[in-house]
């Protein structure tokens, strides 16, 4: 019992990563070879990149959703001094699934590594150096109202939940994906094992198009699924049959965890991306009288209240 209690209230406190991961890899996007370190850092710092490869009054970049600056095919971010860091949303998602809260993220590249275009070899390198309890407790934003974007009819929404759930479906005119759905209770484990695997995704007919525009220089079947037609041209085929959403869901934990804090409701994303994942948070933010800025340990512990709380809102419970 002690020991239960012992995790339960771990939860409730700030962590960073044990000691340095070093990782070198290519960039989905630009192509360019880069060596990242994730290292620890002190409570309340979140998430900060720094790019060695710029001027030191220049290279610091934090991952906050005020400093989206480009959401096409990827999520970046950028620092008012011009400094960008690009696709940063897989990293982010682990990171923050892991319970790492605080971490300085340095590079030597304007692009972070893709790996296997999944998340889930940071997920285990995260998992095997561990992470270190710190003295500050970890923030939430409890919604208490909904909150709803839409754009050419795909939608984005948080609604009031006692659990970090997201609730994903796509559409996609291509017999391979054609419409998806997942619903999931987000946790460590469940992020890990079904979610994280999931890789990055793209289309053969676009590959010219996404060049030129400086896009996909680094793609290879190595680090993405490549669509052609109604096949899957990756030899090993697919991880899950519906790798598809799971990877937008990925994308989702990440491009969310911009807003500095845990979330606790409920994500419902029709057919939802980057762009509408960020414009979400910053309308989100805009309605403050939508969510309830507190501790997490006061957020589980207190849910019932923070809602009646609020005027009109009414609990219903089972009986």
């Amino acid at each position: 019992m002690n020991d239960l209690a012992n995790k339960i209230n771990d939860e409730f406190y700030q962590h960073t990563i044990r000691e340095r991961i070093t990782i070198a890899g290519r960039g989905l996007h630009s192509g360019l070879r880069v060596i990242m370190s994730i290292m620890p850092a002190e409570p309340n710092t979140g998430y900060i990149f720094v790019r060695r490869d710029v001027e030191p009054d220049k290279s610091e970049v934090q991952a906050r959703w005020y400093n989206v600056t480009d959401t096409r095919m990827s999520t970046t971010i950028s620092n008012n001094r011009g400094t960008r860091v690009r696709t940063i949303e897989h990293l982010l998602a682990a990171l923050h699934s892991c319970g790492i809260d605080n971490a300085h993220i340095v590079l030597d590249a304007p692009e972070l590594p893709i790996m296997d275009g999944s998340a889930e070899p940071y997920c285990s390198l995260i998992r095997k150096v561990g992470r270190t309890r710190q003295s500050e407790q970890r923030r939430a934003i409890v919604i208490t109202k909904p909150v709803r974007v839409k754009e050419f009819g795909k939608t984005a929404e948080l609604i009031p939940s006692n659990i970090k759930r997201i609730n994903m479906k796509i559409n996609f005119d291509n017999p391979v994906i054609g419409v998806q759905s997942r619903s999931l209770d987000i946790n460590e484990e469940i992020f890990c094992n079904d979610i994280a695997p999931a890789r990055t995704f793209g289309f053969e007919e676009q590959l010219d198009t996404l060049k030129k525009i400086g896009l996909a220089k680094g793609g290879s079947l190595k680090n993405a699924i490549l669509l052609k037609g109604d096949r899957v041209v990756n030899e090993e085929g697919l991880r899950f049959a519906d790798e598809f959403v799971r990877h937008k869901i990925l994308d989702c934990i990440g491009d969310l965890s911009l807003a500095g804090a845990h979330i606790i409701g409920e994500f419902i994303g029709n057919s939802s991306g980057h762009q509408l994942n960020n414009a979400l948070i910053s309308e989100l933010m805009m309605n403050n009288h939508c969510w309830e800025y507190t501790t997490l340990k006061d957020a589980i512990t207190n849910w019932s209240r923070i809602l009646l709380g609020q005027p009109g809102y009414e609990l219903n419970v089972m009986p």
